[in-house]
């Protein structure tokens, strides 16, 4: 990952972190104050989301270690780790308290709302606030897509970052949450029936555990090892296709190992007429150039193979289909 993009990613998660911490207290004041079940959920979602900007901090510090005799492919994946420690924080501290709220208060005894406008007061600040972290995630995301030549929805499906994707998904959850929170105390307020408070709850905590299901999938991902952008998979191909010693690439491999960490692993059948010599001097030439043409590409192994082997051909159908099959045709 480019110096640049980090501390705009750490920039984005900092921000983050301390906003949600101020609003933390400030729901949480209110929610004892006003007694809304809405309003202590919103308090547990921004002690969630203060322990997820703690746990993306972590992850951008200590996945940028170089690599070592023990992790000799670096630690860029431990980003994905504590990404996806994040995602369970946002369910386990934030949507399975505000479900046990919003059931409580729904099924439980009716209780009686006190100075709803401190909720009012409350609930305007933390939009205000929670909108400039919000702003800071859209405008890195936009950039950051913009920068691809990506859609901004196709980015955040095919992102190697998951911090400010994260980020965005929580604050926008915030913001719903929000609105949400407000609805069931005006309600509350306005039929005196604590359904409304507890429904507002539930319907956080519902909101939540989805954002957190969504994080936590593109995270497993990660952490399992996905595919290169497809565009870098063409692009490392057509490289090595062109490649005067090389007579066709038999089988391409990519896995992100971090972020803007690509490994690349090829099997490629040379010209037979080459001697063992050649053929190594093309490899180190060829690794070298796919690192300075594809700024991602960090790991480059190139395997010589022959196109005829059954046993490969076969490994390849059944990992790529019918791409393999076009792959085939045109070289």
């Amino acid at each position: 990952m480019s110096e640049e993009s980090g501390g705009e990613s750490t920039l984005t998660v900092v921000l983050a972190g301390g906003v949600n911490l101020a609003i933390a207290v400030l729901k949480l004041i209110a929610g004892i104050i006003t007694g809304s079940g809405a309003m202590l959920s919103e308090a547990a979602h921004s002690v969630a989301d203060t322990i997820t900007e703690v746990l993306l901090l972590t992850a951008l510090k200590r996945s940028d270690r170089p690599a070592d005799r023990v992790h000799p492919f670096g630690y860029g994946k431990e980003r994905y780790f504590w990404s996806l420690l994040a995602a369970v924080s946002i369910f386990a501290s934030g949507a399975m308290f505000a479900l046990y709220e919003g059931f409580s208060t729904v099924f439980g005894e009716e209780t009686e709302q006190t100075d709803p406008i401190v909720g009012y007061i409350v609930l305007a600040i933390a939009f205000a606030l929670e909108s400039v972290s919000w702003f800071q995630a859209v405008r890195q995301v936009r950039r950051d897509a913009a920068a691809s030549g990506q859609k901004v929805s196709v980015y955040l499906r095919m992102i190697d970052d998951p911090a400010p994707k994260t980020v965005l998904f929580e604050d926008s959850a915030a913001l719903v949450g929000l609105l949400l929170a407000f609805a069931g105390i005006g309600l509350h307020q306005l039929t005196g029936s604590h359904v409304w408070d507890g429904a507002a709850s539930i319907a956080i905590g519902i909101l939540l555990a989805l954002v957190a299901y969504v994080l936590g999938r593109t995270n497993r991902g990660l952490l399992i090892g996905r595919q290169a952008d497809p565009r870098l998979v063409r692009g490392v191909r057509d490289h090595l296709r062109n490649a005067p010693e090389i007579e066709a690439v038999v089988d391409l491999q990519t896995m992100l190992m971090g972020t803007d960490q690509v490994l690349v692993c090829a099997r490629v059948d040379f010209d037979d007429a080459l001697g063992a010599g050649d053929v190594e001097r093309a490899c180190v030439r060829m690794a070298a150039e796919l690192t300075q043409t594809f700024g991602d590409v960090t790991e480059v192994f190139i395997e010589p193979v022959p196109r005829t082997d059954a046993e490969l051909r076969a490994a390849v159908l059944a990992r790529y289909g019918d791409i393999a099959e076009r792959w085939a045709k045109d070289q």
